[in-house]
């Protein structure tokens, strides 16, 4: 899809919304009626710049809409929904199962893990018709919602090492099924989607530096205006919001899961001053950190 269509596509920042980002982890996990009986099950077409869905459908069915083309699934089945694929569903009312989302930095690192084996980058849906396949994925999609809903020690190492099982199981789905799902991934050959990925590949490698978008669109080879254009086009956010967003992030990681000082933070996120990080911190969450820190502990 060239970039100047892509704008008739809302880009969503959740499944089904467009808030924030809504946890200081890098994996948000509920079930698929939590959020779809909101929306009379049905979930309109959209993408996201940055995330990666698994859903593991255990009950009902699913009208899915996958990058232009539509399927009907029943249960048990399991739907990969990679960055930039367009999808929609519509859930019959007695659904049941859950919705995995990856942020960026998760899915990236457990694709490179993964290798070629990875599944987190092809869109496709893989009915689950052998018991002990359903039994396997349903035990770890389990696994994954009691962590994420019950925190712990060592929370964030067991639920890494619970999701890349789950990918493991997908791809061993993808490969008993004999297909790539070619015809689901965004077109390699699309430019505006290149230079998206370039950007968020530099963000994550670069983002405690804060650097300049004129720095990281000289590194890409175009303009920042034209990389602004692209980023609001592909992704609904500005060059700089895709930057903030990422520090924002590890913020609120580091606030939540480490014991470092506010200073140290700011200090290891690029900014100059504490004040300096407490008012960027404040205007995107409207908490200052101590506040967000406070508030995170009394919920654990």
């Amino acid at each position: 899809m060239p970039a100047s269509s892509a704008t008739s596509v809302p880009v969503f920042k959740l499944y089904g919304e467009t808030q924030h980002w809504p946890t200081p982890d890098l994996l948000h996990c509920e079930s698929i009626p939590e959020r779809s009986q909101l929306h009379d099950w049905r979930i309109r077409p959209h993408r996201h710049a940055d995330l990666v869905h698994i859903l593991f459908v255990s009950h009902g069915s699913v009208d899915l809409e996958l990058e232009g083309t539509s399927h009907q699934l029943q249960s048990p089945s399991a739907i990969v929904v990679p960055a930039m694929a367009i999808h929609g569903f519509l859930f019959s009312p007695d659904v049941e199962g859950h919705i995995i989302t990856l942020a960026k930095p998760l899915a990236d690192h457990l694709h490179a893990l993964m290798g070629e084996n990875s599944t987190l980058k092809k869109a496709d849906f893989y009915p689950l018709l052998q018991p002990n396949q359903t039994d396997r994925i349903a035990t770890l999609v389990a696994q994954v919602d009691q962590e994420y809903r019950q925190p712990a020690p060592g929370r964030n190492s067991l639920l890494e090492a619970l999701t890349q099982a789950l990918v493991v199981e997908l791809s061993r789905l993808c490969a008993y099924a004999g297909r790539t799902a070619k015809r689901y991934s965004p077109r390699q050959s699309d430019k505006g989607r290149q230079h998206l990925e370039h950007y968020q590949a530099l963000i994550e490698a670069h983002y405690r530096e804060q650097p300049s978008i004129e720095q990281l669109a000289e590194q890409i080879g175009v303009s920042s205006a034209h990389l602004n254009l692209l980023c609001r086009q592909l992704a609904g956010r500005s060059a700089l919001q895709l930057l903030h967003e990422r520090l924002l992030l590890e913020a609120k990681r580091q606030l939540t899961y480490t014991n470092m000082t506010i200073g140290q933070v700011s200090d290891s996120l690029g900014f100059s001053e504490p004040a300096y990080f407490t008012r960027f911190f404040k205007r995107n969450t409207t908490f200052s950190p101590r506040e967000f820190r406070l508030r995170q502990h009394a919920q654990s």
